[in-house]
């Protein structure tokens, strides 16, 4: 069997990942085409070895498309998916613009597999964000051994994470200090050229940002309502990869030497964590690279029944094409859907 594909954002950073994830793991496509705004049709994308002609959203009839693999934001989404949904196409969506809905899954494969069956409502499946994604991939095997009451997470979060105006920026201020040019804050809300910024998305009332907000409600979406989480989301300047310092309290007992023996049997992890310089993993090392990496696994003496964990992911593979292609293989994989060519 064989699924035809779309890819809306198919020019951004995502969406070019997504066509590089398809090939690399063999998604079996019958088509792939990649869809963006009408300024971007007519531009070429490559998927494996061939070049692909970018064609206009507005334009295209998804009637005989089985998989839309959305990455264009959340209006584009809050617009399209249900459109798109409407014409027996399942969305999988990478923006905010559905995660919180009663009536749509988010879904991490290797955390909560089961939930994709409630697709139907909408045809509509969401992607967590990126920081939540590699979040959960460490705490769910954690929580089924000891269960976990509290979670403190700050994030390090590279400027991938804002698309490719964060990395345009970091790139400009970063030539701009070297030659003493002036250093222009455009995207960003102060100079990440250097520096580091605690504030990532908008601020809320209670003065918690939306990008820690978002941890939250999905880790409790995704693995567990009881769970209490408390998150710091800061944006650093680093290219490709987030790194997240996680601290968690358990209801019973539990060992790092037992953490580390069932975070390396779980499903998307890799730990690396020797007791010695260079033995842990940074987001250089992880820039390419599907797993969740966990390193500096140790016991939080402040409080009982603690773990502190480094935890590592490129953000724009796991924490989004990735997880989007996975949750693809995964409808594919429980024969939830079937080509839509081939059933005519």
């Amino acid at each position: 069997m064989s699924f035809k594909i779309a890819i809306v954002g198919a020019t951004g950073n995502v969406g070019r990942e997504m066509l590089n994830i398809l090939e690399e793991r063999g998604f079996p496509t019958s088509e792939i085409v990649p869809l963006a705004s009408r300024r971007s049709a007519g531009q070429e994308v490559s998927y494996g070895d061939k070049m692909l002609k970018v064609r206009a959203l507005d334009h295209y009839d998804f009637s005989d498309t089985d998989i839309c693999l959305m990455s264009a934001g959340g209006t584009i989404s809050k617009e399209w998916s249900p459109k798109i949904g409407a014409q027996g196409c399942v969305v999988i969506d990478n923006s905010s613009a559905w995660r919180y809905d009663q009536d749509v899954p988010l879904i991490v494969p290797e955390v909560n597999p089961d939930a994709i069956a409630g697709f139907r409502k909408k045809n509509i499946i969401a992607n967590p964000n990126c920081s939540t994604a590699q979040l959960v991939v460490a705490l769910k095997p954690l929580h089924e051994k000891a269960r976990i009451k509290r979670v403190v997470v700050s994030t390090y979060q590279s400027v991938s994470g804002a698309g490719k105006e964060g990395m345009d920026e970091l790139f400009e201020q970063t030539r701009g200090v070297f030659v003493a040019d002036p250093v222009t804050v455009k995207k960003f809300t102060k100079r990440i050229a250097f520096n580091v910024i605690p504030h990532i998305d908008v601020f809320m009332e209670d003065g918690y940002t939306k990008e820690e907000w978002k941890m939250v409600a999905e880790t409790k979406k995704m693995l567990d309502p009881k769970i209490k989480l408390t998150a710091t989301a800061v944006r650093v300047p680093v290219f490709i990869g987030h790194s997240e310092a996680v601290n968690i309290e358990f209801e019973q007992p539990i060992t790092a030497d037992e953490a580390r023996d069932i975070l390396r049997d779980a499903p998307g992890c890799l730990v690396v964590d020797k007791h010695e310089d260079g033995g842990y993993v940074t987001p250089h090392e992880a820039a390419g690279d599907d797993a969740t990496y966990i390193s500096r696994i140790r016991e939080d003496i402040t409080v009982e029944n603690g773990l502190a964990l480094w935890v590592v992911s490129d953000n724009l593979r796991k924490g989004a094409a990735l997880n989007a292609v996975q949750i693809a293989e995964l409808l594919i994989g429980r024969n939830l859907i079937a080509p839509r060519a081939q059933a005519a």
